[in-house]
């Protein structure tokens, strides 16, 4: 509440092209009123923020080698803030043999040498926070990499001290090999058995992901102890939180019960694309034993105080769930609090336009979550990008037009991928031989990887993209020539403009910051309205056309009247005279003021 009386006094500069609204200035408040409001901002910056996702490996390389590096990170941050973003999460930086790209960490208290120093992280945090960025770590908690000193301890005996800080046990019956048969059925999320067999201490360890990714064992309060030590390190450098990987896999069935085989509808065995049948992920995933470790963490951050780095410490959870009931327990309660922000993948990856579906979504995260805030995302490093998802290869621009507006323009905090704000596209590779990801090498070709959305920023269009002076590390696309921030900053209709207009709305018009959402001409099956209204201010309403034919939205049945200012529209669009008629073009979008 406090963070949206601060919003109303702020100054409001809503255009659209070269066309300003007339700015409204709050009269001179009382220095401790003021003092008051700063820190509310401080305390609450996370609920309408905008999160920018960085894969540094793809960014920004400063010494030639096609790797990215923090230094380039550190480069670009005037872009960001020019962008409008409030954080960068930085998927991990941590020492690593680099066999998940960093997912696989040898040390939780370091920078991989690829990446830079520690000197040069705090570099970018004290750099960052010059210009209103924070800095937001991943935190891998689920696995290790097999290098780690844990692990190598873990496996060198059955009576070492660190034995019990993994997933270990005896096999099934023997096989023809002479050595026993796995555990039970469970499968890698990257293909084939969750259990590797060492020869040494002649016992098998589980990995949700890789061979080299061990599952820790989240049953010894010694782990917990070990990464409330590694929080705190790096909160000490300044760090405003973490996003948790995989949070949902920490626990696993003890009885380590088979999980049931998913079958079609002919009741046969469905095939993934490793050549396994696909199990129900039921004793391997968002076991409840997730939600004290949470709670443990959050009370660890929540403790956790610094005049160097003030405001709240944000915790996002990498949250795959499949309804909403599970995505709001990841909040806790306030007398038990979670997360600040679990990610609704519900929405984002419904990968279809789907008017019906994206409104009953959006009303959920709104109506269903205990009044927390939603964490919106559409796009990350392990999905295809929103063009291969989303796009209809003639009207790609358009669409990742429409899905940013649904981003930004929904209540709560809005996390999105580099590139999408220039709308880099989705390059796999063509050829097995030419794959970086290794789940492309176990799965081609029906599984390609990762390697296609993780293609480097494109800056400009010089070799390289402007991302290295080197070989870059995967290959630049073609589009590139075309989708990069140097011809898009000079282009007033580019997808660039329409996510730093969109941004620039979701910061200073109050209803649009922190406005509830109510869902409009809800029996609409191709164009998807909104309102958000917040008390004291003028309403804000929004529509936008899944379909690539022309539409005209009538939304006087809601009981909308009188004029509406026209905040942004897609190029072409009429200025409706009324509410209750507004024409919106191929994938056109409406955003008005109600006055």
């Amino acid at each position: 509440m406090q963070l949206r009386k601060a919003l109303a006094m702020g100054v409001m500069v809503l255009f659209w092209g070269g066309m300003a609204a007339a700015a409204q200035a709050a009269p001179a408040q009382p220095a401790q009123q003021a003092s008051a409001a700063s820190q509310a901002d401080e305390r609450d910056w996370w609920k309408n923020a905008v999160i920018y996702e960085i894969y540094p490996r793809s960014f920004q390389d400063t010494n030639g080698d096609g790797v990215g590096d923090l230094q380039g990170i550190t480069r670009r941050l005037d872009y960001l803030k020019d962008l409008g973003v409030d954080a960068i999460w930085l998927t991990p930086i941590y020492p690593s043999p680099q066999i998940d790209f960093g997912y696989d960490i040898s040390d939780y208290k370091a920078i991989d040498p690829r990446y830079g120093t520690l000197a040069d992280f705090d570099l970018l945090v004290s750099q960052a926070r010059k210009r209103h960025i924070r800095v937001i770590m991943d935190m891998v908690m689920n696995h290790t990499s097999d290098k780690h000193k844990w692990f190598l301890q873990s496996r060198s005996s059955r009576e070492n001290p660190y034995r019990d800080w993994y997933v270990w046990h005896d096999g099934k019956k023997q096989t023809a090999e002479g050595k026993p048969a796995p555990p039970n059925n469970w499968q890698s999320y990257f293909g084939h058995s969750a259990w590797q067999w060492d020869e040494n201490t002649r016992q098998y360890y589980y990995h949700k992901f890789y061979i080299q990714q061990p599952d820790l064992n989240w049953e010894n309060p010694k782990v917990h102890e070990a990464f409330k030590d590694v929080i705190d390190f790096w909160m000490k450098r300044g760090v405003a939180g973490f996003r948790f990987d995989a949070i949902t896999t920490l626990f696993e069935d003890p009885k380590l019960t088979d999980e049931g085989i998913v079958k079609d509808k002919a009741g046969k065995p469905v095939i993934n694309a490793y050549g396994d049948p696909k199990l129900d992920d039921t004793k391997t995933n968002n076991l409840p034993g997730v939600h004290p470790v949470m709670r443990e963490m959050r009370a660890a951050m929540d403790a956790f105080n610094s005049d160097a780095f003030p405001g709240t410490r944000v915790l996002i959870g990498e949250t795959y769930l499949t309804n909403i009931g599970d995505l709001a327990k990841q909040y806790g309660s306030a007398e038990k609090p979670e997360f600040h922000l679990p990610m609704d993948t519900q929405l984002g990856f419904i990968n279809k336009l789907d008017v019906a579906e994206f409104r009953v979504k959006l009303s959920d995260v709104e109506t269903r979550i205990g009044g927390n805030t939603p964490l919106l995302v559409f796009d990350n490093h392990d999905n295809p990008r929103l063009d291969a998802r989303y796009g209809d290869g003639a009207h790609d621009v358009d669409i990742e037009r429409v899905l940013a507006t649904v981003l930004f323009a929904s209540r709560g905090t809005a996390l999105f991928y580099y590139g999408d704000e220039i709308g880099m596209k989705t390059t796999p590779p063509t050829r097995k031989q030419d794959v970086k990801d290794p789940i492309g090498i176990t799965g081609w070709p029906k599984e390609k990887g990762r390697d296609g959305e993780r293609t480097p920023m494109q800056w400009d269009v010089r070799p390289g993209a402007g991302f290295t002076t080197g070989t870059p590390w995967l290959p630049i696309p073609e589009s590139s020539k075309q989708a990069n921030v140097e011809v898009e900053k000079s282009n007033a209709n580019s997808i660039f403009a329409w996510y730093q207009r969109l941004i620039r709305l979701k910061k200073v018009n109050p209803a649009f910051a922190m406005g509830d959402n109510t869902m409009l001409d809800t029996s609409n099956t191709h164009v998807l309205s909104w309102e958000r209204k917040t008390p004291g201010q003028p309403a804000v309403v929004i529509s936008v056309n899944f379909t690539a034919g022309p539409q005209t939205v009538n939304l006087s049945g809601g009981g909308l009247s009188g004029k509406v200012r026209t905040l942004l529209k897609t190029p072409g669009a009429a200025d409706p005279a009324t509410p209750g008629s507004i024409p919106l073009g191929a994938f056109g979008v409406f955003i008005g003021q109600v006055e």
